[in-house]
């Protein structure tokens, strides 16, 4: 592999790393629920996409007595 023969500078090397940023989302308003979600997605909140239902969103507490009632019933 080739080597470099010269050593680059710091401000160089430091103009080459000003790209490694983290990018922002660009995030939408749910129409449904009024929260931030991303584009062309299903909301994480109410589970709409586009006016319909796609996925039904259930709360912690929901959640929770579902695990329990897989443990009883297994």
């Amino acid at each position: 592999m080739a080597n470099p023969k010269r050593r680059h500078s710091k401000q160089r090397g430091r103009l080459r790393r000003t790209f490694y940023k983290i990018k922002t989302r660009n995030l939408s308003k749910c129409p449904q629920c009024e929260k931030p979600k991303l584009p062309h997605r299903i909301c994480p909140f109410c589970g709409y996409y586009k006016g319909e239902a796609c996925v039904t969103i259930l709360s912690k507490e929901e959640k929770k007595r579902e695990r329990e009632d897989k443990k009883k019933t297994s």
